[in-house]
């Protein structure tokens, strides 16, 4: 089958059943169904008729050579196509003859072909057997559990967190080893009573617990490596050590591992293990702290810059530290792309600075790989020399979910939605439980309008964090783009959301909308733009927009006007200082049309779609669509309004108003900003759609 060319036929199980056709036959006459000298001379008898009276001449039960017919079938759709199916046949086999019913002259052959069944129900037992330990843990594959913080000082948590976390990346770096990301070990408990229960959850065999107490310049280190299955122990030590000499300890217990696990390393990755990125105690003690935010959930503002600030303390007082470096530039360009930093040019550059600097100091170090990477994939939409160095760094970093993810994200705007499914279905493998990571193939699925899909990983996520904001602000999105707005409303109502809850606040004040019951969040946005945030940056003039629009549907015109020309002259300078900001495009263009000012808003509203075309970005760049859509519906081009969205409900994307879901036929029914086109039958036609496409 191999030998006939791919397309001509599919390698698979009805393959490994004709060669175990092939061995039972040789069990019962000694001899193949045949020989050949060359491909060609095997395919040629392999399809002839093959040599049953072989079988015949030693007197076999007729079900044993039908059985043996049917695994040696030419064409693979005759024979058995499960190996369960098969194991059936050969019981069914088995029970109808009974050797010693027979006369004597035949119980040698009966008995034969009793024992050849038997062989092959073994055989077959053991194939299923093995197919089905495919899916448990495999041996060599750990997760490392949150060490406990011993000291008397609980703001000293940081350092037990980030001693974790090094150990776990040293971990992460051999080949032969399967380890689970942090983010999905951080929800659990250190030294749990279910380690049985929790190996189950994430897919491993092995925990590995600790515990750090740090005291002035000393700290103790106790670790224990725990197989989960016997919940014995395989090995434990503890380790008092000087500040100076902490990351000989993370080298020592991630070596001893790889040796009680039996992992073979590789000479490169020795090395990488036993490096010390840094002589300077202060430098790592602030990049434990940087390192720290970075693990919270969530690119917000304050973790951004917690991060921020702490990294660039452990490079100022170690120049030469290179894994710092590399963590800063991920940090300013997840700010960048996420919007948690300014998006200014000062900061794309002060993460290519970054990046280039820790590449330079430590060409192989795989995080600062990556670091570049990410930089070419945030800051740029360079999708191509951005898998060139993710390609790269997953080389140096086997374990490393957060490679994996970033792949799902570049297929994602690339538009190959099917291969970024994939990418997020690779890096759940090592990383269950982030939900981070859930979040965001949940919204990829929400983008695909595969709504279902979607809420079923959006409770996979509360089964693990229970009453999560976002998750729960995303299930209401859903239920709006479903026009269930009761159902919206009920998620929605409980929560009590702050300027530091973007989206979700955004979520609450576009439901009032669509209820037309704006009152309740008129006050609260009033009530937060009294005292704006002003590391928020132009998010408040963006909350201003909004409170227009609450305050319009409300019947409040004047007051409307005011929040919207407040809201334009705040939003305008970020735009001079961000002109590649196509989110404050849209902000704006939207701005100026509630304000009448049509030919700002249309011309905005193009220059971000020439900006930021569609095919540049599947993901985010269908958003000034979006935008367009509704300027033009407003000034009175229902042509184009319209034909923009036809356009949109057609395609996946995510939206550019409290951001995710795309525009739906009940959107469209619902959002008062197409009320201009209501009487248009084309677009009667568009909200009578169905959603699922």
């Amino acid at each position: 089958e191999q030998f006939a060319g791919a397309g001509q036929s599919r390698i698979d199980t009805r393959s490994d059943i004709y060669s175990l056709g092939v061995t039972l036959w040789y069990l019962l006459s000694g001899r193949t169904p045949f020989v050949g000298r060359t491909m060609e001379e095997i395919r040629a008898r392999q399809t002839s008729e093959l040599p049953f009276e072989q079988l015949r001449s030693l007197h076999l039960p007729g079900q044993v050579i039908t059985l043996l017919k049917s695994m040696l079938a030419p064409d693979p759709k005759d024979r058995p196509q499960t190996a369960r199916e098969l194991l059936s046949a050969v019981h069914r086999c088995y029970e109808r003859f009974k050797p010693e019913a027979r006369s004597r002259r035949r119980t040698g052959v009966l008995a034969g072909a009793a024992l050849t069944l038997a062989i092959a129900a073994v055989a077959l037992g053991t194939w299923m057997y093995q197919r089905t330990r495919a899916f448990t843990p495999m041996e060599r594959s750990i997760a490392v559990l949150p060490f406990e913080n011993l000291s008397s000082d609980k703001e000293n948590a940081y350092f037990a967190e980030g001693i974790q976390d090094e150990i776990l990346t040293r971990l992460s770096k051999i080949a032969d080893l399967k380890v689970i990301s942090r983010t999905s070990t951080q929800h659990y408990k250190s030294a749990p009573e279910n380690l049985r229960e929790i190996a189950k959850q994430l897919g491993v065999a092995h925990i590995l617990e600790g515990s750090v107490q740090k005291s002035a310049d000393t700290v103790r280190v106790n670790v224990q490596l725990i197989k989960a299955a016997s919940d014995s122990h395989l090995w434990s030590d503890t380790f008092d050590r000087k500040l100076t000499d902490i990351l000989s300890v993370e080298s020592e217990v991630a070596k001893n591992i790889a040796d009680q696990l039996r992992a073979k390393l590789t000479g490169q990755e020795e090395q990488v293990i036993a490096a010390k990125p840094t002589d300077s105690p202060q430098a790592y003690d602030a990049y434990l702290r940087g390192l720290a935010y970075t693990l919270k959930t969530g690119f917000t503002p304050a973790n951004s810059l917690g991060a921020q600030k702490y990294l660039k303390e452990a490079v100022r007082l170690d120049p030469k530290f290179a894994l710092a470096w590399a963590l800063l530039s991920y940090v300013d360009a997840s700010g960048y792309l996420t919007q948690s930093l300014q998006p200014t040019v000062a900061l794309r550059e002060q993460a290519r600075q970054a990046a280039e600097t820790a590449l330079t100091l430590q060409p192989n170090l795989g995080e600062a790989v990556f670091a570049k990477g990410f930089y070419y994939y945030a800051c740029f939409k360079n999708y191509d020399t951005a898998v060139d160095y993710f390609e790269q760094a997953h080389r140096l970093l086997p374990n490393n979910s957060r490679i994996p993810q970033s792949l799902a994200y570049v297929e994602r705007r690339r538009g190959n939605w099917d291969k970024s499914e994939a990418y997020f279905n690779e890096a759940e493998k090592l990383d269950p439980r982030n939900v981070s990571l859930l979040s965001q193939h949940a919204r990829s699925y929400v983008c695909l309008r595969r709504f279902p899909e979607a809420l079923a990983k959006l409770e996979q996520i509360l089964n693990i964090t229970p009453d999560d904001i976002d998750t729960l602000v995303l299930k209401a999105r859903i239920a709006q783009a479903e026009g269930d707005l009761p159902r919206a409303s009920a998620l929605l109502a409980p929560l009590r959301l702050g300027a530091d809850y973007a989206n979700a606040l955004e979520t609450q004040v576009y439901q009032a909308i669509l209820e037309s019951r704006p009152a309740a969040v008129i006050a609260q946005l009033k009530e937060i733009l009294a005292k704006p945030d002003q590391a928020l940056g132009y998010y408040n003039g963006e909350l201003r927009f909004w409170l227009g629009w609450a305050q319009e549907v409300a019947g409040d015109h004047a007051g409307a006007r005011e929040s919207w020309n407040q809201a334009r002259s705040e939003l305008e300078p970020f735009l001079k200082d961000q002109p590649e900001n196509f989110v404050l495009m849209g902000d704006l263009a939207l701005t100026n049309m509630a304000l009448g000012n049509n030919a700002a808003a249309l011309t905005l509203a193009e220059r971000a779609i020439t900006m930021f075309p569609t095919d540049k970005d599947a993901l985010t760049g269908p958003r000034p669509l979006d935008i367009l859509a509704r300027v033009a519906a407003r000034i009175g081009d229902s042509d184009r309004s319209i034909s923009t969205l036809e356009k949109l409900l057609s395609i996946p994307y995510e939206a550019p108003l409290a951001a995710n879901p795309p525009l739906t036929p009940a959107l469209l029914r619902l959002d008062p900003m197409f009320e201009p086109l209501r009487k248009d039958p084309r677009f009667q036609k568009l909200v009578a759609a169905s959603t699922q496409k």
